[in-house]
């Protein structure tokens, strides 16, 4: 399901920044080679994500859910020269795809990959962060936000992607669909919150941005 009308999306790419050529040469790549390329994040969604980044600019950044790197270095392309990443994928068989691409976007020395489970790695990295940004497993959603929120300073961001999950969100949500269920579930625990504040963009498939106070 469409979210926004498809011409006013492709307007509005058309009108903004676009990623630079490694991140257009990766995304082709993600597309050849990988099965679920969908997963990626789309170029006009890319732009705000480093524009948030930049406004931010955080010392300490997360990612839960690299895939083949693209919005990793987006972000680390637009961290303050004393800014660093974590990205946590799941996913040992895009290593390498990952690791060379950071290279060729020159950023290696802005990024730690960790390959595994995020409920695990999450608590193997030290410090708090200024910003994270969720796109992984959607059932994990809640448990991820549980587990960040304690970590995030003051006036940190955290930013999840695909909150509108295709408009299934909107849809009476079936009791067999659990990656919906947790999705709608992540927005109110976030809504219901009074220690953040948000806005929900309906940009692509959907962001949810959260401000701590």
């Amino acid at each position: 399901m469409k979210i926004v009308n498809p011409k006013i999306e492709e307007y509005s790419q058309a009108h903004s920044q676009a990623p630079n050529l490694v991140l257009q040469e990766l995304e082709r790549q993600t597309h050849v080679t990988r099965l679920m390329p969908q997963m990626l994040s789309g170029a006009l969604q890319i732009s705000l994500l480093q524009m948030l980044v930049r406004l931010q600019e955080p010392k300490l950044a997360i990612e839960i859910g690299t895939f083949t790197g693209y919005s990793a270095i987006a972000m680390a392309e637009a961290l303050p020269d004393d800014g660093f990443l974590h990205t946590i994928e799941i996913n040992e068989e895009l290593e390498s795809m990952i690791l060379q691409y950071f290279r060729k976007a020159n950023v290696s020395q802005k990024i730690e990959l960790h390959i595994g489970d995020a409920q695990e790695k999450i608590n193997d990295i030290k410090g708090n962060f200024d910003l994270a940004f969720i796109d992984a497993d959607k059932e994990n959603y809640p448990l991820y936000y549980k587990m960040l929120l304690p970590r995030m300073k003051k006036g940190g961001i955290i930013i999840a992607d695909n909150v509108l999950w295709g408009g299934k969100v909107v849809e009476p949500i079936k009791a067999s669909d659990r990656q919906t269920q947790a999705i709608d579930e992540f927005n109110k625990m976030v809504l219901a919150d009074d220690t953040v504040e948000n806005v929900v963009i309906p940009i692509r498939d959907g962001l949810n941005v959260i401000r701590i106070k």
